[in-house]
């Protein structure tokens, strides 16, 4: 089996995220600071599914496009989880990614339950976060959906929400926390670096979202140390942002929001 440098690894980590959560995480300082320099926080908007293009079939290809594009450091971390051995030998074709970090469908029920109670221990205590956010001042007014009402609007919120659980969970928790081990970094310090990376990339949300996310953090990689399994972490983000997502889109203006 080849074994990856040290050095290597650590170069690995930083293509990964740059090209997914690092960066959107840079970018979220920045547009935090836009904010902050032009009104008081509690004054600013984030708006997570913007529409593309005033066309319709042109904003359906611009949205799974982007879709479809975001997942691709997942398959590049799927790569790299790979245990490729050297060529010739009855076992060169290496050990799948998937079984290492449990993203499969081996037990189905059992991670769709998790993924329930995850959902509802993460979901209920964010709405009242996000209003303590709102009162305090240090969260912006989230709008998760802005995108027109068209045939298409609901099933392309639901991939959306599949994607960002799929591409945050698998990078953040499972690849992350299995490199910082390789590391060399203790269990703890892993986890709380995996954490602030998961509230730093909602910091254009506010403080409030910051902290909740990093919080989220903490449950998820302490869940994934247990079991092993980023699946219920995957079906319990992806069931949040579905109900704040396709909740928004369908009641939003009905009970006066957005």
């Amino acid at each position: 089996m080849l074994v990856p440098s040290r050095r290597r690894l650590r170069l690995e980590v930083w293509i990964v995220l740059g090209l997914s959560l690092g960066q959107s995480a840079v970018y979220s300082v920045v547009q935090l600071l836009d904010k902050l320099t032009r009104a008081p926080l509690a004054q600013g908007t984030s708006t997570l599914n913007r529409s593309q293009s005033s066309r319709e079939y042109f904003d359906l290809t611009y949205q799974l496009l982007d879709i479809i594009f975001a997942l691709v450091p997942v398959v590049l971390v799927i790569y790299f989880l790979t245990e490729h051995r050297v060529a010739g030998r009855a076992d060169s074709t290496g050990t799948s990614a998937f079984g290492k970090l449990g993203f499969t469908f081996a037990r189905p029920g059992k991670d769709l339950l998790q993924g329930l109670g995850l959902a509802a221990l993460i979901g209920i205590p964010s709405l009242g976060l996000y209003a303590a956010g709102r009162a305090l001042g240090i969260t912006t007014t989230i709008i998760p959906s802005a995108l027109d009402a068209y045939w298409w609007t609901v099933p392309v919120l639901i991939l959306s929400a599949i994607r960002h659980g799929i591409v945050e969970e698998v990078i953040v928790v499972g690849y992350l926390l299995d490199r910082l081990g390789k590391f060399g970094w203790g269990m703890p310090l892993a986890i709380f670096a995996s954490s602030m990376l998961r509230g730093s990339y909602h910091l254009y949300q506010g403080f409030g979202p910051f902290i909740g996310n990093a919080i989220m953090g903490v449950i998820f990689a302490l869940v994934y140390t247990r079991t092993r399994r980023v699946m219920p972490l995957v079906i319990a983000h992806a069931l949040l942002d579905i109900v704040a997502f396709v909740g928004f889109s369908l009641f939003g203006k009905a009970i006066g929001l957005g």
